[in-house]
Protein backbone atom coordinates (compact mmCIF):
# COMPACT_ATOMS: atom_id res chain seq x y z
CA UNK A 1 0.00 0.00 0.00
CA UNK A 2 1.32 3.54 -0.71
CA UNK A 3 2.81 5.84 2.19
CA UNK A 4 0.20 8.82 1.96
CA UNK A 5 1.43 12.25 3.06
CA UNK A 6 -0.18 14.67 5.59
CA UNK A 7 -1.37 16.44 2.32
CA UNK A 8 -3.59 13.34 1.03
CA UNK A 9 -4.56 12.59 4.28
CA UNK A 10 -6.00 15.82 5.52
CA UNK A 11 -3.64 16.82 8.29
CA UNK A 12 -2.98 19.69 8.98
CA UNK A 13 0.38 21.13 7.00
CA UNK A 14 1.88 21.66 10.79
CA UNK A 15 5.28 22.82 8.40
CA UNK A 16 2.99 25.62 7.00
CA UNK A 17 1.90 27.10 10.39
CA UNK A 18 5.82 27.08 11.91
CA UNK A 19 6.82 28.81 9.12
CA UNK A 20 4.28 31.12 8.86
CA UNK A 21 4.63 32.12 12.94
CA UNK A 22 8.50 32.19 12.75
CA UNK A 23 8.20 34.86 9.92
CA UNK A 24 5.33 36.97 11.97
CA UNK A 25 7.37 36.18 14.82
CA UNK A 26 10.13 37.80 13.49
CA UNK A 27 8.12 40.78 12.04
CA UNK A 28 6.59 41.63 15.52
CA UNK A 29 10.08 41.74 17.22
CA UNK A 30 11.84 43.78 13.81
CA UNK A 31 8.47 46.62 13.72
CA UNK A 32 7.42 46.65 17.03
CA UNK A 33 10.46 45.99 19.13
CA UNK A 34 13.14 47.59 16.59
CA UNK A 35 11.03 49.93 14.81
CA UNK A 36 8.34 51.14 17.00
CA UNK A 37 9.44 51.50 20.43
CA UNK A 38 13.14 51.24 19.56
CA UNK A 39 14.18 49.21 22.49
CA UNK A 40 17.28 47.42 20.73
CA UNK A 41 18.33 46.26 17.07
CA UNK A 42 19.95 43.52 16.18
CA UNK A 43 23.57 43.82 17.75
CA UNK A 44 23.00 46.90 20.11
CA UNK A 45 24.38 44.88 22.56
CA UNK A 46 26.96 42.89 20.79
CA UNK A 47 29.22 46.48 21.07
CA UNK A 48 27.73 48.40 18.09
CA UNK A 49 25.15 50.53 20.62
CA UNK A 50 23.09 52.44 18.45
CA UNK A 51 24.23 55.86 20.34
CA UNK A 52 26.72 56.44 17.11
CA UNK A 53 25.13 56.93 13.42
CA UNK A 54 27.93 54.59 12.17
CA UNK A 55 26.57 51.92 14.88
CA UNK A 56 22.91 53.02 13.75
CA UNK A 57 23.43 52.14 10.30
CA UNK A 58 25.56 48.90 10.93
CA UNK A 59 22.62 47.83 13.25
CA UNK A 60 19.55 49.13 10.44
CA UNK A 61 21.33 47.27 8.10
CA UNK A 62 21.46 44.27 9.90
CA UNK A 63 17.65 44.88 10.67
CA UNK A 64 17.26 44.58 7.50
CA UNK A 65 18.71 40.93 7.13
CA UNK A 66 16.47 40.10 10.00
CA UNK A 67 13.66 41.31 7.70
CA UNK A 68 14.61 39.44 4.94
CA UNK A 69 14.57 36.16 6.81
CA UNK A 70 11.26 36.82 8.27
CA UNK A 71 10.10 37.59 4.89
CA UNK A 72 11.55 34.50 3.62
CA UNK A 73 9.85 32.10 6.33
CA UNK A 74 6.51 33.87 5.31
CA UNK A 75 6.75 33.34 1.41
CA UNK A 76 8.11 29.37 2.49
CA UNK A 77 4.85 29.29 4.68
CA UNK A 78 2.63 30.33 1.84
CA UNK A 79 3.85 27.83 -0.64
CA UNK A 80 3.57 25.06 2.29
CA UNK A 81 0.27 26.36 2.84
CA UNK A 82 -0.95 26.65 -0.35
CA UNK A 83 0.70 23.27 -1.51
CA UNK A 84 -1.55 21.29 0.98
CA UNK A 85 -4.64 23.47 0.55
CA UNK A 86 -4.51 23.23 -3.60
CA UNK A 87 -4.43 19.29 -3.06
CA UNK A 88 -8.12 19.62 -1.29
CA UNK A 89 -9.15 22.66 -3.20
CA UNK A 90 -8.83 22.20 -7.36
CA UNK A 91 -10.44 25.06 -7.86
CA UNK A 92 -7.72 26.73 -5.97
CA UNK A 93 -5.75 28.00 -9.04
CA UNK A 94 -1.91 29.15 -8.95
CA UNK A 95 -2.64 31.46 -11.86
CA UNK A 96 -4.79 33.00 -9.64
CA UNK A 97 -2.62 32.93 -5.89
CA UNK A 98 -0.06 34.54 -8.06
CA UNK A 99 -2.40 36.86 -10.37
CA UNK A 100 -4.25 38.57 -6.97
CA UNK A 101 -0.78 38.45 -5.02
CA UNK A 102 0.65 40.70 -7.81
CA UNK A 103 -2.70 43.13 -7.56
CA UNK A 104 -2.05 43.24 -3.90
CA UNK A 105 1.66 44.26 -4.23
CA UNK A 106 1.15 46.22 -7.00
CA UNK A 107 -1.79 48.15 -5.12
CA UNK A 108 0.56 48.77 -2.08
CA UNK A 109 3.06 50.27 -4.51
CA UNK A 110 0.76 52.85 -6.15
CA UNK A 111 -1.26 53.70 -2.75
CA UNK A 112 2.18 54.09 -0.87
CA UNK A 113 3.71 56.27 -3.76
CA UNK A 114 1.11 58.24 -4.44
CA UNK A 115 0.07 58.89 -0.92
CA UNK A 116 4.00 58.87 0.97
CA UNK A 117 6.09 60.07 -1.94
CA UNK A 118 3.83 62.32 -4.13
CA UNK A 119 0.89 63.89 -2.16
CA UNK A 120 2.46 64.05 1.61
CA UNK A 121 6.76 63.99 0.26
CA UNK A 122 7.23 62.10 3.45
CA UNK A 123 10.07 60.54 2.11
CA UNK A 124 11.37 58.37 -1.48
CA UNK A 125 12.21 56.36 -3.20
CA UNK A 126 16.09 56.43 -3.91
CA UNK A 127 17.39 59.71 -1.56
CA UNK A 128 20.99 58.67 -1.92
CA UNK A 129 20.97 60.33 -5.44
CA UNK A 130 21.15 63.61 -5.83
CA UNK A 131 17.33 65.42 -5.03
CA UNK A 132 16.63 66.54 -8.66
CA UNK A 133 16.75 62.75 -9.73
CA UNK A 134 14.01 61.49 -7.12
CA UNK A 135 11.23 61.83 -9.14
CA UNK A 136 12.48 59.55 -11.30
CA UNK A 137 12.91 56.65 -9.00
CA UNK A 138 9.62 57.50 -7.26
CA UNK A 139 7.82 57.80 -11.06
CA UNK A 140 9.59 53.98 -12.07
CA UNK A 141 8.14 52.77 -8.00
CA UNK A 142 4.63 53.57 -9.56
CA UNK A 143 5.24 52.31 -12.83
CA UNK A 144 6.27 49.08 -11.04
CA UNK A 145 3.11 48.93 -9.01
CA UNK A 146 1.04 49.63 -11.91
CA UNK A 147 2.76 46.86 -13.89
CA UNK A 148 1.71 44.73 -10.74
CA UNK A 149 -1.84 45.68 -10.15
CA UNK A 150 -2.36 45.29 -14.71
CA UNK A 151 -0.48 42.18 -14.75
CA UNK A 152 -2.02 40.40 -11.66
CA UNK A 153 -5.31 41.46 -12.74
CA UNK A 154 -4.73 40.64 -16.39
CA UNK A 155 -3.86 36.80 -14.78
CA UNK A 156 -6.90 36.68 -12.58
CA UNK A 157 -8.92 37.54 -15.75
CA UNK A 158 -7.86 34.95 -17.68
CA UNK A 159 -7.95 32.40 -15.37
CA UNK A 160 -11.47 33.11 -14.64
CA UNK A 161 -12.79 32.79 -18.62
CA UNK A 162 -10.62 29.43 -18.67
CA UNK A 163 -12.09 28.25 -15.35
CA UNK A 164 -16.00 29.20 -17.40
CA UNK A 165 -14.61 27.50 -20.20
CA UNK A 166 -13.86 24.41 -18.45
CA UNK A 167 -17.40 24.86 -16.41
CA UNK A 168 -19.71 25.18 -19.66
CA UNK A 169 -20.84 22.40 -21.49
CA UNK A 170 -17.96 20.96 -23.99
CA UNK A 171 -16.42 23.77 -23.19
CA UNK A 172 -17.84 26.04 -25.60
CA UNK A 173 -20.27 28.75 -25.09
CA UNK A 174 -22.72 28.78 -22.73
CA UNK A 175 -25.45 30.12 -25.10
Amino acid sequence: MPETTAHESGRFPTAAGIFFGLGLGGFFDGIVLHQLLQWHHMITSAGYPADTLENLELNTFLDGLFHASTYAFVVIGLILLWRAGHRWHRAWSTRLLVGTLLMGFGLFNLVEGLVDHHLLGLHHVNETVPREQWIYWDVAFLVWGAAMLIGGWALLKSERRREAARASPAGGSRF
